[in-house]
C-alpha cells in the first residue's frame, strides 16, 4: 500500500489475522488500512483507537463496531466459536479497568468466554477471597493491576492456573508510570506467572487466548 504492507497470511500462520496499533498512524493511513482488511473478508481489530478517529473511519467503514473502554475497534468477518475453556479477568482497582477490558474484548472477538472480576486489590484483599470459586474454574487468569502490582502474586499462590500479569501506569509518582508495578510483578515468588507490557491489555488477552485454545 505504499505506506504498510499487510501481512495477510497471519491467520493461517497464527490464528488470527492482523491487528492494527493505531497510536501514531494518521487517519487517512488508518481508514485505507482498515477498509483493505474489511474487503479482503478479514477480521479487523484496531487497539489504543481513540473515539474521534473511530467516528472517521465509521463514516467509511459502517460494519466497524467499537467499545470505547477498552478503546477496540473491530469487525468480525463471521462468528467466532467458543472455545470451552474460561478466562477470567481481574482488575486491582477501578483505574484498572479500562486496560482489562481492553484483554477482554481481545479475548472475546478471538472466541473465548470470559468472566470479569474487578475491583478486588490487595487493599481490601477480603473481595478477592469471597471469589475463591471463580478463581479455581478458570482456565487462565489475567491479573490487571498497576500501583505495587502486588495483586497477580497474591491470586497465583491461590490457583494452579497460569496467570498472565498486566502491569497498568496507574499510580502516584513514585510509580513512575507502571515501571513499578512491572518490576514487582517480574519479580513475584509466585509460580507461574507471566508478565506482558504496561498497559498491554491486547497482548494478555491474546497470549491468553494462545493458552486457551491449546489442545489438552
Amino acid at each position: 500500500m505504499g505506506f504498510a504492507k499487510l501481512d495477510t497470511g497471519r491467520k493461517e500462520r497464527k490464528g488470527f489475522a492482523e491487528v492494527i496499533y493505531c497510536p501514531g498512524k494518521n487517519k487517512e493511513h488508518l481508514r485505507k488500512i482498515a477498509k483493505k482488511i474489511v474487503k479482503l473478508k478479514e477480521d479487523l481489530l484496531l487497539t489504543k483507537l481513540e473515539k474521534p478517529v473511530f467516528s472517521f473511519l465509521k463514516k467509511s467503514i459502517p460494519v466497524l463496531k467499537y467499545n470505547p473502554l477498552a478503546k477496540i475497534g473491530y469487525f468480525l468477518a463471521k462468528p467466532k466459536e467458543s472455545f470451552k475453556g474460561r478466562v477470567l479477568v481481574i482488575s486491582a482497582g477501578t483505574s484498572d479497568i479500562p486496560i482489562a477490558e481492553e484483554a477482554a474484548q481481545t479475548l472475546q472477538i478471538m472466541g473465548n468466554h470470559v468472566e470479569k472480576l474487578y475491583d478486588v486489590g490487595v487493599a481490601g484483599v477480603h473481595r478477592l477471597m469471597s471469589n475463591i470459586d471463580k478463581l479455581e474454574k478458570a482456565n487462565v487468569i489475567i491479573v490487571v493491576a498497576g500501583m505495587e502490582g502486588a495483586l497477580a502474586s497474591l491470586v497465583s499462590g491461590l490457583t494452579k492456573s497460569p496467570v498472565i500479569a498486566v502491569p497498568t501506569s496507574c499510580g502516584y509518582g513514585s510509580s513512575f508510570s507502571g515501571l513499578a508495578a512491572l518490576l514487582s510483578m517480574l519479580n513475584g515468588c509466585s509460580p507461574g506467572v507471566t508478565v506482558v507490557n504496561i498497559d498491554n491489555g491486547f497482548g494478555a488477552g491474546y497470549f491468553a487466548s494462545l493458552i486457551n485454545n491449546t489442545p489438552r
